[in-house]
């Protein structure tokens, strides 16, 4: 970072995911200067969130390495606070603020996890599916500890075998969504073997534990600190002492920095057209910012971004690359439908259940019948510290409200930074 302080690159990445890295390697291997910010203390984004190299993935060292033989510049530790124009951002690294210009720019800032109130959802122990994952990769121990996951979607499943292996009793792994919607989910996969066995693989490392769907949780109960976990379980109340519960309704897209430049989105995502381009000249938007889909469609679409920003557009045209990144939307948009979340999630939260953690306001404090401005107005819910990067997408499903209105310093989870946030009502609260 500091040595691109007050210069110009060529192309700026926000976000060194696996999209980042993906299109900052395109980049590079066209001979322009690319530069990398990412909140993150390692690249690799929260899906390679990692404390030594030897623990990644293959593939995730392979990019890794390339990125470095490229000489791919990554700040880490770098969070974009604002946006002069698409081409100066205002960034904040390691205690100091700087300007970064650059003559294009491409966000991968990826998504954030989705959390509908409950009572007891605040209780230090209680996390979300993604922060426990954060929570395990930053080492903190799970021996002996007794756990229950409540989640949705593909991602219970790796949080769910990074426990197991962590030492921890995992009393029950819970799917909100029902079964025929899991199965067929399932079943739009039979052309991807491997995913299928990843998969597999996941639930031995977790086969000790039951697997239920159509199950979510209804109460966290606690003196302090959470002591049990209240579920429904196919329509049955289940109470569990556990000493952590993982919950969380799915994944959103951080659209916060985009929404600052003036970027369109749509359904909550960044809109982009066939070459990842933003409504706004010289910003493309790659990755989960785009929609919610994995970490293979975010690569492709990466590489067309990349390729594109330089001026390889032909390349980016390329019919493999085009066919990868629509096959990735087709998958991205199956995973919405199958696992959206059920209308009852929006129904636990009491009048008495903090729905705003940073202005600590209440359910009951909130007229459904009010704008979200009138609600900031009135509560201040969504104004704290992060922005309503945790209640903004609550209160967008709970009362119908458009999302939170982005504006500086961008704040909450950004870059590669959910997971720490969601961890924050752990023991160490």
């Amino acid at each position: 970072m500091k040595s691109a302080r007050g210069s110009m690159v060529d192309v700026l990445v926000v976000g060194a995911g696996p999209a980042g890295l993906s299109a900052a390697i395109a980049v590079a291997e066209r001979g322009r200067r690319v530069l990398v910010l990412d909140q993150g203390m390692r690249p690799g984004g929260q899906i390679w969130r990692h404390r030594h190299v030897g623990s990644l993935p293959p593939p995730a060292r392979t990019m890794l390495e390339r990125a470095s033989s490229l000489g791919v510049v990554i700040a880490s530790d770098a969070r974009v606070v604002d946006a002069i124009s698409p081409n100066e951002l205002v960034v904040a690294f390691r205690g100091r603020i700087d300007r970064q210009h650059t003559r294009a720019l491409i966000l991968a800032t990826g998504a954030r996890e989705r959390l509908l109130p409950f009572p007891g959802w605040t209780l230090p122990g209680v996390v979300g599916v993604g922060g426990l994952q954060a929570l395990i990769k930053s080492g903190v121990s799970l021996a002996g500890a007794r756990v229950v996951i409540a989640g949705t979607g593909p991602l219970i499943f790796p949080v769910a075998a990074a426990a197991a292996r962590a030492g921890a009793d995992l009393l029950l792994v819970a799917e909100q969504a029902p079964l025929g919607s899991v199965l067929s989910f399932g079943g739009s996969l039979m052309s991807k073997p491997e995913a299928l066995k990843e998969a597999a693989s996941y639930r031995v490392a977790f086969r000790k534990a039951p697997f239920r769907t159509g199950s979510w949780v209804t109460a966290a109960e606690g003196f302090g600190r959470l002591q049990r976990a209240v579920l429904s379980v196919r329509g049955t109340s289940l109470t569990l002492d556990c000493d952590w519960l993982a919950a969380g309704a799915g994944l959103v897209p951080s659209t916060e920095l985009a929404q600052i430049l003036g970027c369109t989105t749509a359904h909550g995502a960044v809109d982009v057209d066939d070459l990842q381009g933003t409504s706004v000249g010289g910003v493309w938007a790659i990755g989960e910012c785009t929609g919610v889909k994995g970490d293979a469609a975010a690569i492709v679409e990466g590489e067309i971004a990349g390729r594109a920003a330089v001026g390889d557009a032909d390349g980016a045209r390329s019919g493999a690359l085009q066919r990868r990144r629509n096959r990735g939307r087709a998958f991205g948009w199956r995973l919405a439908r199958a696992f959206a979340p059920r209308a009852e999630l929006l129904q636990l939260a009491t009048d008495d259940t903090i729905i705003c953690r940073c202005e600590d306001v209440r359910r009951g404090e909130i007229d459904p019948e009010w704008t979200a401005r009138q609600a900031k107005l009135w509560t201040r819910v969504g104004m704290g510290e992060c922005q309503g990067a945790v209640c903004g997408t609550a209160c967008a499903a709970l009362f119908g409200w458009e999302g939170n209105v982005a504006r500086p310093p961008i704040g909450g989870p950004m870059v590669g930074e959910w997971g720490e946030e969601l961890g924050k009502n752990s023991s160490s609260s």
